[in-house]
């Protein structure tokens, strides 16, 4: 289970260890198969370890990172079509402007492609200088989030730190961790999911600490939101957590890896 979105209530999440994508609808028993779940493979009709899914609300159409088949898809009226072949493909957003960001996590960088015009190398617009650990470069990016700006966040997950490439930048700041890997407020462990509110607050998912932080731009260290109680499968404890989204009241949901569950919070700001 690598990523997930919740939108209007219900929640798409990327199966990734049963290559499908799962959609639950608000309050079902159960969730239902939308893509793949015909088993590991490369058909129209599979996906391969696929690691993030967004919702493209212009034509209803569902995108995927199909991430070991190194292609994007998209889902529209229930026929797979492949959007983005050759790469490696990991964190997937869409902006405001219908403009479609994925992370390539070997290469380490971001591309960006006009919505429907897919057929050339997209616009590179974080990393792309090879991987590394100097503020142009990324090293492992997962998830992505961009902003109204089209600022793009990027959990730079090898590096332990969340970078914001401005728009048109050409080298990143680093807006969360960056102080190599640890367990320190001013430190993260591998970090995953990436999603940032309304007032500019950056959570991410700190997977080697089993927790959630919220960190300020600009402030020194982040604080826990939830989590950091240790390793375990309590309500108030992570074992690995991916992905987060938030819902549109809030409530904030996290995708518990080695736990397989998702779980919800709601969040004092």
């Amino acid at each position: 289970m690598e990523s997930l979105l919740i939108k209007n209530k219900n929640i798409f999440i990327a199966d990734s260890g049963n290559h499908r994508i799962v959609e639950w609808k608000y309050n079902a028993e159960e969730g239902q198969i939308i893509a793949g779940g015909n088993g590991q493979g490369n058909q129209t009709n599979q996906l391969n370890y696929s690691s993030a899914v967004i919702v493209d609300q212009q034509n209803h159409s569902i995108i995927i990172a199909d991430r070991w088949n190194r292609r994007v898809i998209q889902l529209l009226n229930q026929t797979q079509h492949i959007l983005i072949e050759n790469i490696d493909c990991y964190g997937l957003t869409m902006d405001k402007n219908g403009f479609l960001y994925v992370s390539d996590w070997i290469k380490g960088e971001v591309r960006r492609w006009k919505m429907g015009e897919y057929n050339n190398e997209g616009i590179i617009v974080a990393g792309g200088n090879g991987r590394g650990n100097q503020l142009n470069q990324l090293n492992d990016p997962t998830f992505i989030f961009v902003d109204e700006d089209q600022s793009v966040y990027v959990s730079d997950r090898n590096n332990h730190r969340v970078m914001k490439w401005k728009k048109d930048a050409t080298e990143g700041i680093v807006v969360a961790g960056g102080n190599g890997e640890g367990g320190n407020l001013n430190q993260l462990s591998f970090p995953t999911g990436v999603v940032v509110d309304d007032l500019g607050q950056i959570y991410v998912t700190d997977n080697g600490n089993h927790r959630v932080m919220r960190w300020c731009e600009g402030k020194e260290e982040g604080e826990i939101v939830v989590g950091g109680n240790g390793q375990g499968n309590q309500s108030n404890q992570f074992n690995n957590p991916g992905s987060l989204s938030f819902d549109d009241e809030g409530n904030l949901y996290v995708a518990d890896i080695f736990t397989y569950r998702i779980q919800k919070f709601e969040v004092i700001l």
